[in-house]
């Protein structure tokens, strides 16, 4: 029988999914919906697009995982599908990433040459990005998908096997691999979104005192874009922070610590996508004519 505090965390875990699923499934509708009436590309639908779709899958994989945990799915049937969960969370971040640098070639007012380049060609680069990305985050299960279906294997084995002996050097290579990889996305989101905070910041801070001390309007979007920026960045690190450690066993299955670092792994699909929706005045008032159809339907 399940203990009380595994109970509540799949109560949470399902809280978390249908929230996950929900966010982006309304990104994927309405970015969907531009693009099938435009009939043209549009960089940034076409972005939020395979975002929302790469976080739908992500979420699923975590709810996978989550109904190992309660033993409510054989280890086996986990084992043989984490290269997929490796694929999805690996182009998940880097859509995240490019995302980040679309947003910052937009709004962040930075007079450089480079940057006015990128802000000038930004809209032109993303089918690349997105193609880029595509075959970045494939290479493990291309060209290294016996190794790593080896490694992968060995290391579930250890959290989900109180007898298994996985070999500690294989198990820190995988770990090695898995964490360089993540690397570069990280350090690009970083970047943008640091330089994003700076420049909003440093702008906000120029437009208040221009206007001794009264409110301009235009401060409060961008007080609210720093806010955004700050929670993404908080989310994306912490996302980072928990993949570092589930992916060296040093938790126990099913602790206490193990749980949250789940929880707090699979918040960061959800809440960015959440917040995605509430910061972007289009998204929100579709998300409020679709949840508000939905309830006429019913």
């Amino acid at each position: 029988m399940l203990e009380f505090y595994l109970i509540i965390h799949f109560l949470f875990a399902v809280l978390q999914f249908l929230i996950g699923v929900l966010a982006n499934g309304i990104i994927v509708v309405v970015n969907g919906t531009e693009l099938i009436k435009q009939r043209k590309m549009i960089p940034l639908a076409l972005l939020l697009s395979c975002l929302g779709i790469s976080r739908i899958c992500l979420q699923s994989v975590i709810f996978y995982i989550n109904l190992a945990i309660v033993s409510l799915i054989e280890v086996p049937l986990l084992v043989e599908n984490f290269v997929i969960f490796m694929f999805v969370n690996e182009l998940g971040l880097w859509f995240a990433s490019w995302l980040g640098v679309f947003y910052c070639a937009r709004i962040a007012p930075v007079a450089q040459p480079l940057f006015f380049w990128l802000k000038m060609r930004i809209s032109k680069l993303v089918p690349w990005l997105i193609l880029g990305s595509l075959l970045y985050a494939s290479i493990p299960s291309i060209f290294y998908n016996k190794y790593t279906w080896v490694l992968s294997q060995q290391l579930l084995l250890g959290f989900f096997s109180s007898n298994a002996t996985t070999q500690i050097k294989e198990t820190s290579a995988l770990q090695i691999v898995f964490l360089v990889r993540l690397l570069l996305p990280l350090f690009i989101f970083l970047a943008s979104a640091l330089l994003l905070i700076f420049s909003l910041g440093r702008h906000t801070w120029q437009m208040r005192n221009a206007a001794m001390g009264t409110r301009v309007p235009s401060t409060g979007v961008h007080v609210r874009s720093l806010l955004s920026v700050l929670s993404f960045l908080v989310l994306c690190l912490s996302h980072y922070m928990t993949a570092a450690l589930l992916s060296s066993p040093i938790f126990k299955l099913r602790s206490l610590m193990f749980l949250f670092c789940i929880w707090v792994f699979g918040s960061y699909p959800s809440g960015h996508s959440t917040i995605l929706i509430l910061g972007n005045p289009k998204l929100k008032q579709n998300a409020r004519k679709l949840l508000l159809h939905g309830k006429c339907c019913q």
